[in-house]
């Protein structure tokens, strides 16, 4: 089967009706809006007082809480905690500011869990399009954060990410990360140039890395302020690219993963490991990439690089997404899949709703 010519723009005509590489340009557009929409909303005072944040959520409206912890789990004097899955747990009381993130506002987990959290009491706050968790919201009286932009809950990252960081400083949690802010909107701009599709193979790293991941199983690492990039990074492979891929994070792979490495040979042959770096990780991190690419040329594992651009832990976690988005949309290309539907999803939600 000949391979896809990433050069021909016709092809992305052809194979990307809903227009995802659109959405991917639209991320710095998303950012600047969205945190002058939560600098313009209104909280109230009394929020400020909790001893722990829970984001309910899940898939790419959770990442946003996930990307928001592990921005700032060294400046925050209270736990940041991202539930997954339905119910609320124990510890999220009176004392906790409870934040129902779905795009849809239907996401079953989220709004099982929204339900505990009006029963338990304490603080509430709602980003959605609107659906169930917006009627729940306005019934109860709990703030509701409105997102206003169409499109699959994966392509709308600046409204579940930024959205959450904002609410953080607002409340005193964090310093002011209005800087930063603009500082990564700015690199998403030039990343959107340098990755565009009209640059050709040659002079566009993220084509150059699709073409180098397809046919294989990507395998993302990421430590820091990447654990979670690395994560966005296999979900976006998975839906945009309707391909496997996994991730890991440093150093807590180098305690199990790095053991597996040589086997099973067939196994070996296929994965593409992708390290995801930052200059600002600690030092022994920095040893400990070092370490693992020499164990994995050892056990004949391919891997490579990506670095971070930026001075900011918020813009270079945002460029590193950035080139992900792209690569995973390429990858999409070469693989002759539309990036934007999810179907087995939706016929998942299908199934689960007759049950």
């Amino acid at each position: 089967m000949a391979e896809v010519n990433l050069d021909d723009i016709k092809t992305y005509k052809k194979n990307d009706p809903d227009g995802m590489l659109a959405r991917i340009k639209e991320l710095p557009a998303q950012c600047k809006q969205a945190w002058q929409t939560i600098m313009d909303f209104s909280l109230p005072p009394h929020y400020a007082d909790v001893d722990r944040v829970v984001v309910l959520g899940m898939g790419g409206s959770a990442i946003g809480g996930d990307l928001v912890r592990s921005l700032v789990q060294h400046e925050c004097k209270i736990p940041v905690i991202v539930h997954r899955d339905y119910g609320l747990p124990a510890f999220a009381d009176a004392r906790s500011l409870v934040i129902a993130s779905s795009y849809s506002g239907n996401t079953e987990e989220t709004l099982s869990g929204f339900e505990a959290a009006l029963a338990a009491g304490g603080k509430k706050l709602a980003i959605t399009t609107g659906g169930k968790l917006e009627q729940m919201a306005a019934a109860s009286n709990v703030p509701v954060l409105k997102i206003n932009y169409k499109a699959q809950p994966r392509a709308a990252l600046g409204y579940s990410f930024i959205p959450v960081l904002g609410v953080m400083h607002k409340l005193g949690f964090i310093g002011d990360k209005s800087r930063d802010v603009a500082e990564a909107v700015k690199l998403l701009e030039e990343l959107s140039v340098r990755l565009d599709e009209r640059r050709v193979v040659k002079d566009n790293p993220a084509k150059q890395l699709a073409r180098r991941l397809y046919g294989k199983l990507p395998v993302i690492y990421g430590a820091g302020i990447a654990s979670e990039v690395a994560h966005r990074w296999k979900t976006q492979v998975n839906e945009n690219g309707k391909a496997w891929a996994f991730y890991e994070v440093f150093p807590e792979l180098n305690h199990n993963a790095t053991v597996g490495f040589p086997l099973p040979p067939e196994v070996v042959s296929v994965i593409r490991v992708v390290m995801l770096r930052s200059p600002d990780f600690n030092e022994r991190v920095k040893l400990r990439y070092e370490i693992t690419s020499g164990l994995l040329k050892q056990a004949g594992v391919a891997y490579e690089y990506v670095d971070s651009d930026g001075t900011s832990p918020l813009a270079q976690m945002m460029g590193l997404i950035m080139k992900g988005d792209f690569t995973s949309y390429y990858l999409a290309i070469l693989n002759k899949v539309d990036p934007s539907p999810v179907n087995v999803i939706s016929y998942l939600k299908e199934r689960l709703a007759k049950g």
